[in-house]
């Protein structure tokens, strides 16, 4: 599934690359077949689309880099991916222990100003903005 993932994500950021270079051999063939009169007005369409497919060069030559690297994203310091870690060291998070937190913070009574669901507020009356009934 990775490769596979990996693969498609190369052919999506080669396709504007070989596109801009298709354009640029064209315009090219192009300005080549008319002798050089058309050279003012391909000239500058020419080196924006050099400059455009330099732009989506840049992210395939780093996806390139990313898989065949061997290393996480570079200058990412840590070296490595992050999904590389072992899968047999336990974490320090505590399941249980977080859903009975979640379960006494809950139960706790609800116009408690320490309550993180109350407020303080007695149930009937409007906390938000709006009009005040007198």
């Amino acid at each position: 599934m990775r490769t596979t993932k990996s693969i498609f994500s190369l052919i999506g950021l080669a396709i504007p690359v070989l596109y801009c270079g298709g354009l640029l051999l064209y315009f090219n063939s192009v300005r080549t077949s008319f002798g050089g009169l058309l050279d003012g007005a391909l000239g500058p369409t020419m080196l924006g689309l050099g400059a455009i497919g330099l732009l989506f060069l840049i992210p395939l030559v780093l996806k390139i880099l990313r898989l065949f690297g061997g290393k996480g994203t570079p200058g990412a310091g840590g070296g490595g991916r992050a999904d590389e870690a072992p899968k047999d060291e336990p974490g320090d998070f505590d399941p249980d222990a977080a859903i009975a937190r979640y379960l006494a913070k809950r139960s706790s009574d609800p116009r408690d100003p320490a309550s993180p669901l109350g407020s303080g507020n007695p149930v009937g009356q409007a906390r938000g903005f709006g009009r005040r009934k007198a």
